[in-house]
């Protein structure tokens, strides 16, 4: 009986559901990588979301016991990573290139033949791509890597290596990770073996010898590529991966669980809707968002990672291909890591004041109501002798050149345990120094005692000592597996929260081949004209159906506000036939892979016909959508307050 009732749950879980994560800005930029490289400095670059326990050598345990997430849910402390990008300049040296945001994490539910799919177990990581690949060869883990070169005005395909494009809107890297379990093993040599792609890289059903299915992972993380839309050389491509990889190809992806494993084992199980709204499970809480924006930790190589740099970090020179790049050393660069850099003064010899942390303020209600001065030479030393001199024990430095002082500190407005947060502005008087930032204060207090003066550090916990380690910096896909340490690190770069998808991560461009419409019990099929929904051939619609036209999705948030995904590569026909199944009057295919359903158009406005010009990834001869642009078909959804502006497809 109880297997009967664990199979009828299993059964019960749609294949549409999923939810988005945003992960605010990274926890920190720098050559680590606890999955290949454990306790040692790794050959590259990589941005790092989650966490804030995260360390050059990790385990769950540490992981667990983060402070805070610079991803939004609150029972997730996993680390997320991807190389970084750079431009590289006629002149041979090489720009970092901003990041959008942090990154959105995608949890999708994409089981075949009513299998239950599972939790990531304690201790688990894995990785995905290759970082010394330079050309496609078309496996399902190369299919795994992908491109969307967002430009609204001119569209375009999504591709697996670099596009030859400038993107307007930037450039999203995208890779979906493999979803069937050896079922034994919780890492592998190549941090590769204990899974496997499905038949599918996105869907499909898992071989024998990987007989379990995780929830599917996919990661998308954008770069401002059009800040250097004029600094083209010859009209070629002249951006490279951290790597020294200039076709992408080599992007790469890695993940360590620091899931409450029971909860997320009840999302998957209870949270099946396909909206993408982690507000539509009910067991997932979300962080404040001034908690994601300070979940930073510093770094703890001592090298420049930002800006103009005369070679990219560690030793990585350009490698073409199209054979498999050689990790390199002996170059010059760091090959150790030691005490995360600070972001304070330690007063506790020459004062008797200990650094706190990095606090919150509010111009309304400040945190410290004591006294306060403003001094355009401020110093960090100047503020705590100010406080002290009338008598109170806490002093807060804001904005460079602001001095607050009081006798306590709200709970409220208090430090994250271990964390740089956002207080990184040189002081107004010493630029060696740091007063806060804005509406953040760096916190100093009088020590109870000389003995116990101690500043907060940055680490798992706080107050941890780092350790000097030694390792070469030729980076490779094989390792010994991790241990223990209490080592964590580094960070630099916030920006605002990711914005949603505009590509679904659920459908393959490459190995898409056949489409057959899918129709209700009672339903009949239909052709509609092509010069209607597309230039290529026909769409076939029940009865009842039709299209509408060619719209702009505004995105975020989306026209139609349920993602649907029915197993199979999209077409508009399967589309509005799965839209038509599940109750909704509209229906929308976009950017070729992606289908929407909704019951009205929130927010979108007539597009040029000629804007939807996308093969669906099903049927290259439907067109469905493009670029935030939706091919809509209709069951009785009125589209009259657009209709003054609303042209069909040529």
């Amino acid at each position: 009986m109880a297997l009967a009732a664990g199979v009828f749950a299993a059964l019960a879980v749609p294949a549409s559901g999923f939810w988005r994560m945003p992960c605010s800005n990274p926890l920190v930029v720098e050559r680590a990588d606890p999955v290949v490289s454990p306790g040692a400095v790794s050959g590259h670059i990589h941005t790092i979301m989650g966490g804030s326990g995260f360390g050059f050598t990790m385990d769950y345990a540490q992981a667990r016991a983060s402070a805070c997430s610079s991803c939004i849910i609150t029972q997730d402390m996993s680390n997320y990573w991807v190389p970084a990008l750079y431009y590289h300049a006629a002149n041979g040296s090489f720009i970092s290139v901003e990041q959008v945001g942090g990154a959105t994490i995608y949890y999708l539910q994409r089981q075949s033949n009513g299998e239950k799919l599972f939790a990531f177990p304690p201790g688990f990581r894995m990785l995905a791509g290759n970082p010394f690949l330079r050309n496609f060869t078309g496996d399902t883990a190369a299919q795994a890597i992908s491109f969307a070169c967002i430009d609204y005005q001119n569209g375009g395909p999504e591709t697996n290596g670099f596009p030859t494009k400038n993107c307007p809107q930037g450039l999203r890297a995208q890779v979906f990770f493999p979803s069937c379990w050896d079922g034994v093993n919780l890492d592998s040599p190549d941090h590769k073996s204990h899974m496997s792609y499905p038949s599918v890289y996105n869907s499909g059903v898992c071989p024998p010898s990987h007989p379990k299915r995780f929830i599917s992972l996919f990661y998308e993380v954008t770069w401002n590529v059009d800040d250097f839309k004029d600094m083209w050389t010859d009209g070629k491509w002249p951006f490279v991966l951290s790597s020294g990889d200039p076709t992408g190809f080599g992007y790469h992806g890695d993940f360590v669980n620091g899931w409450d494993v029971d909860v997320l084992q009840t999302a998957i199980d209870t949270c099946n809707s396909n909206s993408g709204s982690i507000d539509d499970c009910a067991v997932l809480k979300k962080f404040p968002s001034d908690v994601l924006q300070d979940c930073k930790i510093p770094p703890s190589i001592d090298e420049q990672v930002f800006g103009v740099l005369p070679a990219l970090p560690g030793c990585n020179p350009i490698q073409n291909g199209p054979g498999q790049a050689t990790p390199k050393s002996g170059c010059g660069a760091p090959t150790t890591f030691g005490e995360p850099q600070t972001y304070f003064t330690d007063l506790t010899a020459s004062m008797g004041w200990e650094y706190v942390g990095c606090g919150h303020d509010s111009s309304s209600d400040r945190t410290f109501k004591g006294d306060s001065f403003r001094d355009a030479a401020m110093t960090v030393e100047k503020c705590v002798n100010f406080c002290a001199g009338k008598g109170f024990t806490f002093a807060g430095l804001e904005f460079t050149n602001e001095c607050y002082c009081d006798n306590s500190l709200p709970a409220d407005r208090a430090p994250i345990p271990g964390v740089l947060g956002n207080c990184d502005m040189a002081c107004a008087g010493d630029a060696a120094e740091f007063c806060g930032g804005g509406s953040r204060l760096s916190i100093y207090q009088k020590c109870p005692s000389s003995s116990s003066c101690k500043n907060s550090l940055f680490g798992v916990t706080g107050n941890t000592t780092a350790t000097t380690q030694t390792q070469s910096t030729s980076q490779s896909t094989t390792s010994s597996r991790p241990t223990t340490t209490s080592q964590s690190q580094s960070s630099t770069r916030t920006s605002t929260s990711s914005s949603s998808s505009t590509r679904d991560p659920g459908t393959s461009t490459a190995i898409a081949s056949h489409q057959s419409s899918k129709t209700s019990s009672t339903g009949s099929i239909r052709s509609t004209s092509a010069s209607i929904v597309g230039s290529r051939s026909s769409v076939k619609l029940q009865d009842g159906w039709e299209a509408a036209g060619c719209y702009v999705d505004p995105i975020n948030p989306r026209a139609l506000s349920t993602w649907a995904y029915y197993g199979e590569p999209v077409t508009s026909s399967g589309c509005a036939t799965e839209c038509n199944n599940l109750g909704y009057k509209f229906a929308g295919t976009e950017n070729g892979g992606q289908c929407f359903c909704g019951n009205a158009l929130q927010g979108a406005t007539a597009a040029d016909s000629a804007d939807c010009n996308v093969p669906c990834d099903g049927d290259a001869d439907e067109i469905c959508g493009g670029p935030a642009r939706l091919s809509v078909f209709t069951n009785g959804g009125s589209t009259a307050r657009l209709a003054r502006r609303y042209r069909y497809h040529a």
